[in-house]
């Protein structure tokens, strides 16, 4: 079984920075193209129904002529795409293994601002629940699997601690460098390296720009809100366009630190990196996990980084298509 203990990066990979740099690149992200492509894979997007006239966009693909060992929803992180290079490069895996993939964008995410008027927040899980349903209605395949990369990590647990009220039947779901803690995370964001908050907040930034121009009588921000940095505007957000009334509700709504996991009914696989510079690894150890829950640290990895060679494949996409076909093999 390949666990984390296997990923052994070149000495020149092992800085955190670099792999997670690196891991969002033009170059990786030409590599997951080219991966995707090399499948063979038939791709068609669909519009995606999340509950009370939410749409959420999404792409299927499949290998014509191979038999489908079920579907697997894979779920991109904060300002990521489907079409992120992870994404893409775990879709590549998963194809070539016999799965189904569905890639799902968030509202907001991919191109997809002008699908649904109200902004897009981290609290937003009742969509996505209602999403996957949706998907899996579709697509009836079993078993159904899901795998998520940082915010989508998060997204992937809450998602599989609703399933079995949704009815929703997962087999297994798969998180690589989950937000655990929100309030922790933008700490971190703020102490360290400035590149990680610049990246976000450059990201986030523009996509509110995108929602102002196509819905401009909702969202009349002026550019001294766009201005803002990340945990000021963070705090605009929530008061303007959510019930949580107080930045600290808002974090601790989406947070699946402590014991919160430890309700999970559906196997999970946890992969988280000891150097992340964007999630600390300290609430990890810190976890109280449901007895089918498996949880591995590497000493190596950066923020969902995990590569493996000057070709840029990366160990994580390989970890996620072992653990989810594990849970599927008949044998």
């Amino acid at each position: 079984m390949l666990t984390a203990a296997d990923y052994r990066p070149p000495r020149w990979l092992r800085n955190a920075h670099v792999q997670s740099l690196l891991g969002t690149s033009v170059l990786r992200r030409r590599h997951g193209e080219r991966a995707l492509r090399d499948c063979g894979a038939v791709t068609r997007e669909h519009l995606i129904d999340g509950g009370d006239g939410v749409r959420l966009h999404g792409l299927h693909s499949v290998v014509p002529g191979l038999e489908s060992r079920g579907l697997a929803l894979l779920l991109h992180g904060w300002e990521g795409s489907a079409d992120s290079s992870y994404m893409r490069l775990t879709a590549a895996q998963l194809l070539r293994r016999g799965f189904e993939v569905f890639r799902l964008n968030f509202r907001d995410h991919g191109d997809t601002h002008h699908l649904n008027e109200g902004l897009f927040h981290s609290n937003r899980i009742d969509e996505v629940v209602h999403a996957a349903c949706d998907v899996a209605a579709r697509f009836a395949r079993r078993p159904l699997v899901v795998a998520g990369y940082s915010l989508g990590g998060n997204f992937a647990l809450r998602l599989a601690l609703r399933a079995p009220a949704a009815g929703l039947e997962l087999a297994h779901v798969a998180a690589v460098c989950p937000v655990l803690d929100p309030a922790r995370t933008m700490d971190s964001m703020e102490r360290g390296l400035p590149v990680y908050l610049w990246y976000f907040e450059r990201k986030w930034r523009g996509s509110l720009l995108r929602k102002r121009e196509l819905f401009p009588q909702l969202h009349a921000f002026d550019n001294q809100v766009l201005s803002l940095r990340m945990r000021p505007l963070t705090q605009w957000l929530v008061e303007r366009h959510t019930d949580f009334g107080t930045l600290e509700r808002y974090f601790d709504g989406y947070s699946v630190a402590g014991n919160r996991l430890a309700a999970l009914q559906v196997p999970a696989s946890i992969l988280m990196a000891a150097d992340d510079p964007v999630i600390p690894v300290d609430g990890f150890r810190q976890l109280r996990l449901a007895p089918d829950t498996a949880l591995e640290i590497s000493p190596w990895g950066g923020h969902c980084g995990f590569l493996e060679s000057a070709r840029l494949d990366g160990f994580a996409e390989h970890w996620v298509a072992q653990r989810l076909v594990e849970r599927t093999d008949p044998a």
